[in-house]
């Protein structure tokens, strides 16, 4: 029992069935049924048409592939040592339980502090040695005494 394709669908035509078209230019088709023959002469294009073969396996519909649905691979977790820390630094910091953290926290934290309590405390010494033998800074305009533009003093005719 000899088979064909249909020239539009792609699906088998089994003997007794389908027709058989031949162009004026010499070249024979065999349909499925009327309605392949009637798109094919409408010149219409099988790989967008949604029920052919063709375009069923250009957009990979009910293919053995799809059944067997492919193993996305694991992410492995891989650890690498960072720019100025190596491997082990990294694991003995992460051991370090939280008590002696926030211990060593608290310390960083004191020590910045002093540091900018002396800072403050230079600054407050160097601010009396720039003020004038009375003690008290000299009273007047603040815009003056900044330095911003002064106004020009009053000319009498």
């Amino acid at each position: 029992m000899k088979t064909e394709l249909c020239v539009f669908s792609g699906y088998k035509i089994h003997p007794g069935h389908g027709k058989k078209y031949v162009r004026v230019d010499m070249r024979s088709f065999t349909f499925l049924n009327g309605k392949c023959e009637a798109s094919f002469l409408m010149k219409k294009n099988p790989r967008r048409t949604n029920w052919t073969v063709i375009y069923r396996k250009i957009h990979r519909k009910g293919s053995a592939e799809e059944i067997a649905k492919r193993k996305s691979r694991r992410t492995k977790k891989f650890q690498r040592p960072v720019v100025g820390a190596s491997l082990e630094t990294i694991r003995a910091k992460r051991n370090v339980k939280p008590e002696v953290r926030a211990a060593e926290r608290q310390a960083a934290l004191r020590e910045a502090k002093e540091k900018k309590k002396e800072k403050q405390a230079a600054k407050k010494a160097e601010k009396v040695k720039a003020l004038p033998a009375g003690g008290k800074a000299p009273r007047g305009n603040k815009a003056q005494n900044i330095g911003g533009k002064q106004k020009p003093a009053a000319k009498s005719r």
